[in-house]
């Protein structure tokens, strides 16, 4: 290269090294740094309710002085590199008009991993939040990588994994599918419940590969409006494990979206602070597995979302809630009334061809202490009826309550605890005064449930069921380490609708009580990251599970609620480079 070519590149090479905070992928490691700085005020939370990583812009706040506050004594992990948005090229325009200042007059590049993701899993599937990926039993595995380019207001980004699951075989509850719909497949790995769910317990009797598009989308942005396509994934809500409405639990699937980002809104002459606004609305395409019916005309769904929040300003700063609201239909029935209704039994007769939920979120961040509370509420197919909900408000509902303190010990050290409750079962005039299964993610009319090929679309625990999970995170330069504790019921709704009714035969053979089939599992977890160098953080995680009745069966011939145990050990390595 001659001295001239030399002098010619290094302007390139000098825009190159100057970058910003960017996106980060949901529940990624990065992301959740950023989160542990979120509640002591070191960095501002980018949404109010609705997140892809598009929206997971981190950016840290300033000081009175008007000095961000990245290389503040709060920030850890400052000398470890969490990913920067580089700039390739600045115009010296801002635009000549208010249309053109509406965007950013540059090309910014940023890449994702490569990232390898490993698992093993000892006696039964293990996983939850991973996407695409399925942690059964066995070896499994899943590349991440890919990159973002933005120029203009256009948006691209491509990031597709590809993940292999071992799919050993295990023990598991006989499904619930009878008929010549359900022969094969079904019948033979589906879900238990007695509502039919696309929710396998196994996929196959073989290993597999998966190739999902992952989070790749394109994207226009003007000021905060923003509409784009893809198959980015969706977090709903404030909750840190299991948001009810939506998660990156499952694969993600095509969809498109428009709205309102993150925005101030103020008083027009005035200029008071009015307070924060988010709106977004999406619709997509959701896919049954391959373990659900023989019937390829229900092969898809339509889904159509929306999301809307408030952050009030003042001395109530810190403090957003949220309303949140999915319908699922046919997707060969879809038309214009589908993508927009909300549906309401008393304006729709006997028709309940659509699926239904909403949540209510609140969420109050107190950063001078460190602390967080939230809470989301939710209700399935619910009735507006006024004096229903009077005399019986908790119909149909679920809910996911949390607390999150940061400790900050010194500049070296801090801790992150984290607690939260999620219930799922059905509200008890289901169980007691209505002759009928339901469970909170099923539907008689789509008969794949709140599912994306075979997942669950929202918390991860799955329907009926409930968690309680306690968590430390403890931080130091060079990466951090957590301690966890989770006790849960899966679908606890099976076991008391099945139950119930078996009573009287029960007790006929000696058995007094049907409390001994309660299926539970406990785990024990720890983890850790650390930064091998600035660019290369690697992890790893032990978790120890004890399902206590993994069939649902007690094994008890009296009235003593004995149960079986069935030992698995989840132990996971991964590896990412960031550049």
């Amino acid at each position: 290269m001659t001295l001239k070519k030399s002098f010619a590149l290094a302007p390139f090479f000098l825009a190159l090294t100057c970058s910003l905070l960017s996106q980060e992928a949901l529940k990624s490691t990065e992301e959740e740094y950023y989160d542990f700085l979120s509640l002591q005020g070191l960095v501002e939370r980018p949404t109010l309710g609705y997140r892809t990583l598009s929206d997971s812009e981190w950016h840290f706040a300033l000081d009175e002085d008007g000095n961000s506050l990245e290389d503040s004594e709060g920030n850890i992990w400052k000398k470890n590199n969490l990913g920067k948005k580089h700039t390739l090229w600045q115009s010296d325009s801002e635009g000549s008009n208010w249309f053109t200042k509406g965007f950013d007059h540059s090309i910014k590049f940023k890449a994702y991993g490569p990232e390898w993701y490993n698992s093993f899993n000892t006696a039964a599937p293990y996983g939850q939040n991973d996407g695409a990926l399925w942690q059964g039993k066995g070896y499994n595995t899943s590349l991440t990588g890919g990159a973002r380019i933005e120029t203009y207001g256009f948006e691209l980004t491509v990031k597709p994994s590809l993940s292999f699951s071992q799919n050993m075989g295990f023990d598991y509850i006989t499904p619930n599918y009878s008929g010549s719909n359900y022969e094969g497949k079904a019948a033979t790995y589906g879900y238990y419940g007695v509502a039919s769910i696309d929710a396998p317990q196994r996929f196959g009797d073989s290993a597999f590969w998966t190739y999902s598009w992952g989070d790749t989308e394109a994207r226009w942005t003007w000021k905060n409006f923003t509409t784009g396509i893809g198959t980015q994934t969706v977090w709903i809500g404030p909750a840190k494990l299991n948001p009810i409405i939506h998660s990156n639990n499952a694969p993600s699937y095509p969809k498109f979206d428009f709205g309102i980002r993150k925005t101030q809104i103020d008083m027009p002459y005035f200029g008071w602070h009015l307070g924060d606004i988010e709106a977004r609305a999406w619709w997509g395409k959701l896919s049954e597995s391959d373990y659900f019916d023989n019937d390829s005309t229900n092969d898809n769904n339509l889904i159509a979302g929306v999301s809307l929040n408030y952050g009030f300003p003042g001395i109530f700063k810190g403090f957003n809630i949220g309303f949140n609201r999915i319908m699922l239909s046919k997707w060969n029935e879809i038309s214009p009334y589908s993508l927009f209704r909300i549906y309401v039994p008393e304006m729709n007769g006997d028709s309940d061809a659509a699926d239904q939920r909403f949540s209510l979120t609140f969420d109050y961040v107190f950063p001078i202490i460190g602390f967080e509370i939230y809470l989301e509420w939710a209700r399935n197919d619910f009735s507006p009826s006024m004096d229903y909900l009077i005399r019986y408000p908790y119909h149909t509902q679920a809910w996911t309550f949390g607390a999150e303190k940061a400790f900050k010990f010194s500049k070296r050290y801090g801790l992150k605890v984290l607690l939260e409750l999620t219930y799922l079962e059905n509200s008890a005039d289901y169980d007691r005064l209505i002759d009928w299964y339901a469970t909170f993610y099923s539907h008689g009319e789509i008969s794949q449930g709140h599912t994306n090929l075979g997942q669950w679309l929202g918390a991860g625990i799955g329907t009926g069921g409930n968690s309680q999970y306690l968590g430390f995170e403890f931080y130091y330069p060079r990466g951090s380490v957590t301690l966890f504790g989770q006790r849960r019921n899966p679908d606890l709704d099976y076991t008391m609708y099945i139950d119930s009714r078996k009573y009287a035969e029960n007790y006929e053979k000696g058995i007094w009580s049907a409390e001994g089939n309660i299926r539970a599992i406990l785990d024990f977890g720890i983890a850790a990251t650390y930064y091998i160098n600035k660019n290369m953080p690697v992890s790893a995680r032990l978790v120890f599970e004890d399902e206590h009745n993994p069939l649902n069966v007690s094994t008890t011939e009296g009235n003593e609620a004995d149960s079986k145990h069935r030992y698995n050990f989840n132990i996971s390595l991964g590896v990412k480079y960031i550049f």
